[in-house]
């Protein structure tokens, strides 16, 4: 059978590729090493946090799963930063394990179309793109297909990589070596070596998982509770409500005698003994990294989280390590709570080989093979969250690229998922790429609760949102517009009750004591948010507004795809060799690319003013 669209990775990319091109009405293939493993839980079980959180509230809005899979395997649901402002309030949920697989497999075997195949694919095939069809620094290879361990091939149009950890994975455990792209599982050795001989440089990564401990050894006396919010606030705009009994997770510190157990031992860590020399996650970094690099810190808070309802694992968030075993035995006993713990399972360090980004274009189309797309690590990032946002646009991008339709590229003023793969093509990593709120420049606009206000409209255009959401997102707007026209026609003192409620302390029930016949009984907690941030921060929306506005004129001169950089002499050398590197898709974008001036952008922005000749 010939598929439109392969993907290859079982995990959240590939989930949300296949997810995407599936319901966008392509005959597709998703490709994993294991059927079992779909949607797979490789380190934290759990989705969301600051930025991540509202990506995941994007990808919702846009059409995709990942929201729709943490309501049905949550176990504890909490709004983060409820004392900030509401542009880096946060969703987050802890997940049982077992329950979010099953979920995200039952969505993929909802969607028409979609065939789910076990095997690993050690070969990209492509072919010469036909003459005439090529334009300088553009593709000169075209898939035809991928081809499976055992030689079984599989024609398509376009690919999907979406390989995790796995390619050439080498996990690591004190002075122990194991081929693998996680516990258990084998590494993808072929696909790395295809991927060089297609003329994709590669380079290599690290990120590593901490130990996980016996639930029933942990004296959660000497622990702290955190419980969950109640009511739980649910990721999916689909989501009415969560009945799910909601869970603790327990905080707890390392201490001194921690800190000089891994300080005894750091020379037996494969980080600083020169076994690892790959970057990892500055931003996630391993409980030795912490100790050695903040050597003034007494001790550092971890997080013990329920790997499900009835698992007998807890996650030890905050120690990440690749320390050897009997190391990670004593470290975790010198920790409050901890002291008869049972390790069930060592953490370990994986490295891995990834793509360098300047070799992609904003739809996530590799430059080199037109109709191969890259999802997830394999662009360098980290976490489920970034991952699955990959994995839906690089899905949407490449149905875009079997019709020869518009692509979807999300503005940095549009969604933290248009910032995002703007970071990953301006600037390619050289660690582990993780999400914050301070990496988007408009994040009162870019907020969780208005996703889909945002993106809905420009799912619904795609195909991906079908009729149920669209409906729901009208009735909001509708009820939205309502509550705002009817505060601002009730007064009080001669003042409007909009104008009451920009008072930092109120809120909208409170209106009713200058107004009882005002009645919100009804009206759904989701629209009184929105009224409350819509009135209160009206201002600050309004100036950020006219920066975007200022941003988007930048932004719209777009540059040929065609364009001759080489023959701009007044352009430095650096900047030439970088805009033919990078290719920019407009000013903006070209501004951006690292070690750009200002000059660069000037002189680039007189040539394209020029009439075409």
């Amino acid at each position: 059978m010939r598929y439109d669209v392969v993907v290859v990775g079982g995990g959240h990319a590939g989930a949300e590729a296949a997810w995407a091109a599936a319901r966008l009405g392509m005959a597709t293939a998703l490709v994993t090493m294991r059927l079992d493993a779909i949607g797979c839980m490789s380190c934290n079980p759990a989705i969301g946090g600051l930025g991540k959180g509202h990506m995941v509230r994007e990808i919702d809005a846009l059409g995709g799963m990942m929201a729709l899979a943490s309501d049905r395997g949550g176990i504890q649901f909490r709004m983060l930063n409820r004392s900030k402002g509401p542009a880096v309030w946060a969703p987050r949920a802890q997940a049982d394990r077992v329950l979010y697989t099953e979920a995200v497999l039952d969505l993929l075997r909802s969607v028409d179309g979609l065939d789910l195949v076990e095997g690993t694919v050690e070969r990209v095939l492509a072919e010469p793109v036909v003459v005439g069809e090529t334009v300088p620094g553009g593709p000169s290879l075209a898939v035809r297909g991928v081809v499976l361990q055992g030689g079984m091939e599989l024609p398509c149009a376009v690919a999907v990589l979406t390989t995790g950890t796995f390619l050439r994975g080498l996990l690591h455990c004190g002075p122990q070596q194991t081929p693998g792209g996680r516990v258990g599982e084998a590494a993808a050795i072929g696909l790395s070596e295809d991927l060089e001989r297609l003329g994709l440089v590669l380079g290599r990564l690290k990120t590593g998982t901490p130990p996980r401990l016996d639930r029933e050894t942990i004296d959660y006396q000497q622990l702290v509770a955190q419980p969950g919010d109640d009511p739980p606030v649910p990721f999916s705009f689909l989501t009415r409500s969560l009945s799910q009994p909601q869970v603790h997770c327990w905080i707890t510190h390392t201490s001194e005698r921690t800190h000089e157990i891994i300080r005894a031992n750091i020379d037996r860590a494969p980080m600083y003994s020169g076994q690892i020399r790959s970057r990892g996650p500055r931003y996630c970094p391993s409980i030795e990294d912490k100790v050695m690099r903040f050597a003034d810190k007494s001790s550092h808070q971890l997080f013990l989280e329920p790997e499900g309802y009835d698992s007998p694992l807890i996650y030890a968030n905050g120690i990440p390590t690749s320390l050897p075993p009997d190391v990670q035995d004593a470290m975790v006993h010198s920790i409050a709570g901890l002291e008869r713990a049972r390790i069930v399972q060592h953490g370990y360090a994986v490295e891995y080989d990834w793509v360098p980004t300047d070799q992609i274009a904003p739809t996530l189309e590799t430059k080199r093979v037109r109709g191969l797309f890259l999802a997830g690590q394999i662009n360098g990032t980290s976490g489920y969250e970034e991952a699955a946002g990959q994995g839906l646009l690089a899905g949407i991008n490449a149905v875009a690229r079997v019709r020869e339709s518009e692509p979807l590229v999300l503005g940095r003023d549009e969604a933290y998922l248009g910032v995002m793969v703007d970071d990953l093509v301006t600037r390619p990593p050289d660690e582990p790429y993780r999400m914050f709120t301070s990496r988007a420049e408009y994040r009162l606009h870019l907020r969780c609760d208005n996703a889909d206000a945002r993106l809905t409209p420009v799912g619904r255009r795609i195909g991906l949102v079908d009729d149920d959401r669209w409906q729901r997102l009208t009735a909001k707007r509708t009820a939205i517009e309502a509550l705002e026209a009817e505060l601002s026609a009730r007064r009080h003192q001669g003042r409007s009750l909009a104008e009451w409620l920009r008072r930092p302390e109120a809120r909208i029930q409170d209106l009713r004591t200058l107004d009882p016949a005002l009645d919100v009984a009804a009206i759904p907690p989701e629209v009184i948010e929105a009224v409350e941030i819509r009135m209160k921060y009206a201002g600050y929306l309004e100036r950020e507004q006219r920066l975007i506005d200022r941003h988007r004129q930048v932004e719209s001169r777009a540059i040929p795809e065609a364009f001759d950089y080489q023959g701009l002499r007044e352009l430095r050398c650096e900047a030439r060799e970088k805009f033919a590197r990078f290719r920019p898709r407009n000013l903006g974008q070209a501004a951006r690319i690292s070690g750009i001036s200002p000059a660069d952008i000037a002189t680039l922005a007189v040539y394209l003013a020029r009439p075409l000749p």
